[in-house]
């Protein structure tokens, strides 16, 4: 598959932007840049598509007005830069697109607003609505309030859960890069094309490269993965040179892209598999294993070795095979108390049922 190919028929768009593409040598937030972003969003909306933003750069504009030097450590700091710095940042996009007749709005989300079902679908609603009226949502990590156990990590990971979400058509991270380099430093040659993101393409990869970025390329990889598995091809390109999304929406030989599997997920099945931390695992024998990847069967209480972990009837938990890889996740149909008397069972009840279950 070519880029045409690849990218033929897109309508909704996710576009992210990094913390170093949207700030200049001081740190500061840099209103022309931002500004410059606009105008190449504002164009892909006359053509017609929907866009929706996922912006880092909160705790940065936060820093910088609140006369810091270095990303602060304390959890407190951090998200009163990122308290400060959202009100910059929004009104900075309220302004550039403002000269293009859009108006914008602002999401922060936390991971339990999308690991949540009903939340889930919530904000999958209030993003249609806004795109359906011509709204650019501006979508960033609600950092003011974010604990390590509601974070999403980081805004690469959030972009493709946001693209996901939607679903989107293509997802878009625009950064200082000028794509995956076939060198960890950054170096050699750029990768036009990435079919599978595999042992091969990670070794490629490195980590953040400034003092105020989250994330790297190997962020970056790992939001591929995400947006592979559920039908949805990635670009990763420089967002400093002029007309970046123009060339990527074209299918010209512009980053990285990151071609897409076959087809999406179904709503729930992206559900399930993307956006939980499971609470548990079930390791299952060579049977089960064979019988749920192969051919689309439930897994039996008799196919789980062990377990791991405590969860509930409904937890979503990891499924692995006997080397500990995990291959599936499911929303489990039994407690973990409750599969060892449920093996012995002449019924041999179902712990996770096909439909609740995803091939990762």
């Amino acid at each position: 598959m070519n880029r045409q190919e690849a990218i033929a028929g897109v309508r909704r768009v996710v576009v992210k932007f990094g913390t170093g593409l949207l700030t200049d040598s001081d740190r500061a937030l840099d209103a022309g840049r931002v500004a410059a972003l606009a105008d190449q969003i504002a164009a892909l909306w006359a053509r017609g598509l929907e866009v929706a933003v996922v912006s880092s750069g909160a705790i940065g504009a936060g820093m910088t007005e609140l006369g810091l030097a270095k990303r602060p450590t304390d959890l407190a700091e951090l998200q009163a830069c990122a308290a400060v710095g959202q009100t910059k940042l929004m009104s900075l996009y309220e302004a550039a697109f403002r000269r293009h007749n859009l108006r914008v709005a602002q999401i922060l989300l936390t991971h339990d607003d999308l690991s949540d079902r009903d939340r889930h679908l919530n904000a999958r609603n209030t993003l249609d609505t806004l795109l359906a009226r011509r709204v650019v949502p501006i979508i960033n990590e609600n950092d003011t309030v974010s604990v390590a156990e509601i974070r999403f990590g980081d805004n690469d990971r959030l972009s493709a859960l946001v693209a996901t979400l939607l679903p989107a058509d293509l997802l878009v991270i625009l950064t200082s890069a000028e794509g995956l380099m076939s060198k960890p430093d950054g170096t050699g040659e750029r990768i036009s094309v990435v079919e599978k993101v595999d042992a091969s393409i990670e070794r490629m990869a490195g980590g953040a490269g400034s003092a105020q970025s989250v994330g790297g390329m190997i962020s970056k990889l790992q939001s591929a993965r995400i947006v592979a598995a559920a039908g949805i091809p990635l670009v990763i390109a420089n967002g400093k040179r002029g007309g970046t999304l123009e060339q990527a929406l074209a299918g010209g030989d512009v980053g990285t892209l990151f071609l897409a599997s076959v087809k999406k997920m179904a709503s729930r099945k992206r559900w399930i598999a993307f956006y939980h931390r499971p609470t548990g695992y079930l390791v299952v024998d060579d049977g089960a294993r064979k019988a749920l990847a192969a051919s689309g069967r439930s897994l039996l209480a008799r196919g789980v070795v062990r377990t791991g972990g405590t969860f509930s009837s409904g937890d979503v938990v990891a499924i692995r095979d006997r080397d500990g890889i995990e291959f599936a996740r499911g929303v489990a149909r039994l407690a973990s108390a409750d599969i060892a008397d449920a093996r012995q069972s002449k019924t041999t009840p179902e712990v996770v049922h096909r439909n609740d279950l995803v091939l990762l």
